[in-house]
């Protein structure tokens, strides 16, 4: 029962893996290949390589991960790795062997920069929920923040992706090389935030009140959602008052301002955001 597990499990990922496989080489050899332009990462470089000697670009990424895997084997750990491993491995196949039946977009190299960095990151984000990596700077990152916490991930990103971008005007000798990079790499992060995360966000609320018990209440029977009550008390008055905390989705945001104004006018509502949330109504609490 438990091989029987294990190998749907390796089956399931796999699907995934050719799903995000095709996504992230249809992005790198359709369109960014096609309008001559490199992302950032690895896939960037070997993008520039394929440019200037004609190599294939999945071959050439795996040579170049090699290096980076060695480096990094220590700091990120087995299973991390040969879970990275498959995924290289199915990116590579995809860029030599099935993508390339596909034609290049020559068109606009602005609509060229929007869908390389949207394919690319929608591939990205299905890696990453499957634990897995395409390896390269996401290895070169992963390992720099561990050995310099200080630094944000962002900053790294930036270094790392920013070389290869400049890099890539210097090889296709035209500054709007390096300017359709930096769209494209920033549409890559904004995909990945937004399939990661945007699919369960919403608004956390946070509300004063005297009247807590009667807002939750009515919160409840107005948009079916929950409420928790906590005790508060003001640090200038000393006042005693309810905080109810609720999360829900942007639409109902108008909602819960009804619903207090029309029982506690003077209430105090803090509206923010959230990217996830787990417990019951929401995703489940588990650990991969």
């Amino acid at each position: 029962m438990k091989v029987r597990k294990r190998l749907e499990g390796l089956a399931r990922e796999v699907l995934w893996d050719c799903a995000a496989a095709f996504m992230i080489a249809a992005g790198l050899s359709v369109f960014a290949a096609g309008a001559d332009f490199a992302p950032g990462g690895v896939n960037g470089l070997s993008l520039i390589v394929r440019h200037l000697f004609g190599l294939p670009m999945g071959a050439v990424s795996l040579v170049l991960n090699g290096p980076v895997i060695l480096v990094t084997y220590k700091l990120l750990g087995r299973d991390f790795l040969l879970r990275s491993l498959k995924s290289m491995v199915i990116c590579a196949v995809f860029m030599d062997y099935v993508i390339p039946f596909v034609p290049p977009y020559h068109g606009n190299q602005l609509l060229a920069a929007l869908f390389a960095g949207a394919f690319n990151g929608a591939g990205l984000a299905v890696i990453y929920m499957q634990n897995s990596s395409t390896g390269g700077s996401d290895f070169l990152i992963m390992s720099m923040k561990k050995l310099k916490p200080h630094l944000s991930i962002g900053q790294i990103t930036q270094i790392i992706d920013g070389s290869v971008i400049v890099l890539g005007g210097f090889v296709f000798r035209n500054i709007e090389a390096v300017l359709y990079g930096i769209v494209c790499t920033a549409v890559t992060t904004a995909v990945i935030d937004r399939i990661m995360n945007g699919a369960c966000s919403g608004k956390t609320v946070m509300i004063i009140t005297e009247s807590g018990r009667r807002v939750a209440a009515e919160i409840d029977r107005a948009m079916g959602r929950g409420a928790t009550i906590i005790k508060a008390t003001g640090g200038y008055s000393g006042t005693q008052k309810d905080a109810v905390l609720c999360v829900c989705s942007h639409r109902q945001i108008p909602q819960v301002r009804r619903v207090v104004q029309g029982l506690d006018g003077n209430a105090f509502v803090i509206v923010g955001e959230f990217t996830q949330v787990y417990g019951e109504g929401f995703q489940k609490l588990e650990e991969k």
